[in-house]
């Protein structure tokens, strides 16, 4: 089988590929909808109940601090961004994870002709308590961590800017890594495992998509893409080397 490519981030780009081919769009079309509904939904419901809670706020202090207004203003359009990007991302993988790992199945089938045992739209109903646990399974993994680099974001200049962007592309990386490793019912700490003994590889995918996800409209079509992409590096790069391994 022939090897698409040593870089990581080059894998967005065969996820874009990927993911509008036939026989692919429409596993790509459920996730792609679920992403659109709770964004445009999240959206309406973040900036109408801050412009409310704002007022009110504005209503409660007394006519010589209003020019507070100028202030709160920006920090908490700032707060309620961080806040939706990492609520949104979570409900989102939560509520999309098992179409998302019929996706990377069906990549996978594309690309190898073979896909995890027990597969097809039946094994993942069966399989939906262990797919949602795993999420959680994340975010347990991702919070300790995220309030760690977030602290050194706030409080070290420079070394703590590049550390969380870092971080970042890791999180991106083992979000949409896994689905392929866990379809094969590879345990999360061993994923984690092969993804950084590749972590040049790992990171520059993850980074990228960390990137395009910040972007308005792109970040809507980001989840199928970055499934498609972070599948294709697993067949090209990590399936057999651990099929190899574990026939050793």
């Amino acid at each position: 089988m022939q090897v698409y490519s040593e870089f990581g981030g080059s894998y967005i780009q065969r996820g874009f590929e990927l993911a509008f081919q036939k026989g692919l769009r429409r596993y790509v079309l459920i996730p792609l909808t679920i992403n659109i509904l709770l964004f445009s939904v999240a959206i309406y419901a973040t900036f109408h109940y801050t412009t409310i809670g704002v007022e009110k706020l504005m209503a409660w202090l007394p006519s010589y601090l209003y020019w507070l207004e100028v202030i709160l203003w920006p920090l908490i359009v700032i707060g309620i961004v961080l806040i939706f990007a990492l609520t949104f991302t979570s409900v989102a993988n939560i509520i999309a994870s098992p179409f998302n790992s019929l996706l990377a199945e069906q990549v996978e089938l594309k690309l190898t002709g073979k896909g995890p045992i027990d597969g097809g739209v039946a094994g993942m109903i069966r399989d939906i308590p262990r797919i949602i646990m795993r999420e959680f399974q994340k975010i347990l993994y991702f919070l300790p961590r995220l309030i760690g680099f977030g602290l050194l974001l706030l409080f070290v200049p420079i070394l703590g800017q590049i550390l969380w962007f870092l971080f970042g592309g890791w999180m991106m990386t083992i979000q949409y890594a896994d689905y392929p490793f866990d379809n094969h019912k590879v345990p999360f700490r061993t994923m984690r495992y092969e993804l950084w003994q590749r972590s040049g590889k790992s990171l520059s995918f993850g980074c990228i998509v960390a990137v395009l996800s910040s972007i308005p409209l792109i970040n809507l079509m980001m989840i199928p893409i970055a499934v498609c992409g972070a599948t294709a590096m697993w067949v090209d790069h990590i399936q057999s080397a651990m099929n190899e391994s574990s026939n050793q």
